[in-house]
């Protein structure tokens, strides 16, 4: 069994597609196949299931996935272990972030990264807060910044906290309070509200807040991205809240609160590469 089609089969299952698994890899797709169906024949089972329209994993292809990832990123881990003692800096970078993050301006961070580093290939994925410390506990992520809750705290990751801030409600520029500058929970009771979806740590923000002010709500718009939310703000469909820092570039009047949700930034990361080592260290500078 080779990393290289182990790699092949990483590609395959995350593009569902052998012709765009071709192109990642930079071979033909006859390559590709031919070394997939070796591989196969090898492990006595089929990895894809294959028809006209789709490529999708067998439960043997679920169960080796796993265990291919592994071996691929143990095999670049101790390229990038020899060529950190050599004093060069190289490998992968994974990086995870809420899309609403604000104490790092994460893109000239991640722009002076790759300039100190240009042999280092930089990714980078948004999410929620949870399934972004899943990926770094199990290391598809190398370090990821995460909004969570005021006393919640990340479970199986390092971390530090960076920074604390309120939430504020975002209304239409024609809405009733779009001319005040700060507001009881209590006057938002009867609004509908444009929020993230239930159960994820954004909501919880602002669903702990309402529930120990004892105000009940309904939330009409279940959103995943800020951007979608303040579309749907803006004409009038709703009220929502964000955090300051973030909310004050959206050009929509805001309005602070007593007794305010609160949120924490965290950064976490867990066993970090020669690469990791390197981006916290830039970041604690």
């Amino acid at each position: 069994m080779e990393l290289q089609q182990m790699r092949y089969v990483v590609a395959v299952a995350e593009t569902s597609n052998f012709t765009r698994a071709a192109e990642r890899c930079r071979v033909v797709q006859s390559a590709l196949s031919h070394q997939i169906a070796r591989l196969e024949r090898e492990l006595g089972a089929r990895l894809f299931e294959r028809t006209s329209r789709r490529v999708r994993l067998t439960p043997a292809g679920e169960a080796f996935l796993p265990a291919a990832r592994q071996a691929l990123d143990a095999a670049e881990r101790a390229r990038a272990e020899v060529a950190a003692a050599a004093g060069e800096i190289r490998g992968r970078l994974a990086v995870g972030a809420i899309p609403t993050v604000t104490a790092v301006d994460l893109a000239t961070a991640l722009h002076r990264f790759h300039l100190r580093h240009p042999q280092v290939r930089i990714t980078l994925r948004s999410g929620g807060s949870e399934e972004l410390t899943d990926q770094v506990r199990e290391g598809v992520l190398d370090a990821a910044f995460l909004g969570l809750p005021l006393g919640v705290r990340p479970v199986g990751v390092q971390g530090r906290e960076l920074a604390r801030g309120d939430l504020v409600a975002l209304v239409a520029p024609d809405h009733p309070l779009a001319g005040r500058s700060h507001a009881e929970l209590s006057l938002l009771a009867d609004e509908p509200f444009v929020d993230f979806p239930a159960g994820t740590a954004a909501r919880a923000q602002s669903d702990a807040a309402f529930t120990a002010a004892g105000v009940r709500r309904e939330v009409a718009f279940e959103i995943t991205t800020p951007d979608f939310m303040t579309r749907l703000i803006r004409q009038g469909l709703g009220i929502g809240m964000l955090p300051a820092a973030f909310a004050a570039g959206l050009g929509l009047p805001t309005v602070r609160l007593s007794d305010a949700p609160a949120r924490v930034e965290h950064l976490v990361w867990n066993h970090p590469s020669p690469a990791a080592k390197a981006f916290l260290d830039a970041l604690a500078e």
